[in-house]
């Protein structure tokens, strides 16, 4: 197989951003755009052909009571909320018009193991942006605290033994991101030298 050098990739790669939640404007993913994100999104190396993942989407219609229930979850957790963290709350699911939860949901029973199925769903969130930025969109990979929480989970759709592996917040951009420092890859690569035959490791 002829081996192709795909400039455009490799530039996208080098430079790719996520963006803001809070700077993601309107127009999203309409319906059928959604259908196509989340189809590449499982295009994902996924060992035992398992699809240990399931997505959930939010729409901004759903946003109001979304926020309501995070904020009396939070009380409970934290008590009264001041009115900036309250007003936080209320607003999670409002920041951009589009959400995607993306689950975590391993098969427990099969010989793949667990660990190696959750990378697989870390995989679907990046892919699940690297798409959104294929179809002119930008978006950025969230958790915060209500994946983490069973009661806030379960009231966004997590099933039992399933998690979140995180929030992909989707729509058009609105500023050009600045770039972030990014790490030293020489600092954080070794190539790997086998002891001579015959000495002690």
């Amino acid at each position: 197989m002829e081996i192709k050098d795909l400039p455009e990739l490799k530039s996208f790669l080098k430079t790719r951003r996520s963006h803001l939640a809070a700077t993601l404007v309107h127009p999203g993913p309409d319906q059928a755009q959604i259908s196509e994100l989340l189809e590449m999104a499982c295009r994902v190396p996924d060992h035992g052909k398992i699809s240990p993942w399931r997505f959930v989407i939010y729409d901004n219609s759903q946003a109001d009571s979304i926020g309501e229930k995070l904020a009396e979850i939070a009380e409970k957790r934290q008590g009264p909320l001041g009115e900036n963290t309250k007003a936080m709350e209320l607003e999670r699911f409002k920041r951009a018009p589009l959400v995607i939860g993306v689950l975590s949901s391993p098969n427990r029973e099969h010989k793949v193991p667990a660990w190696e199925q959750e990378l697989a769903v870390g995989a679907v969130c990046v892919s699940l942006l690297n798409a959104c930025f294929s179809m002119g969109f930008a978006g950025q990979w969230l958790t915060e605290w209500y994946a983490f929480d069973d009661e806030a989970a379960a009231h966004l759709g997590a099933r039992e033994g399933e998690r979140f592996a995180g929030f992909i917040h989707i729509g058009s951009p609105s500023v050009v991101p600045n770039e972030r420092p990014r790490p030293d890859v020489a600092q954080l690569t070794e190539y790997f030298q086998s002891a001579p035959s015959g000495v002690d490791a």
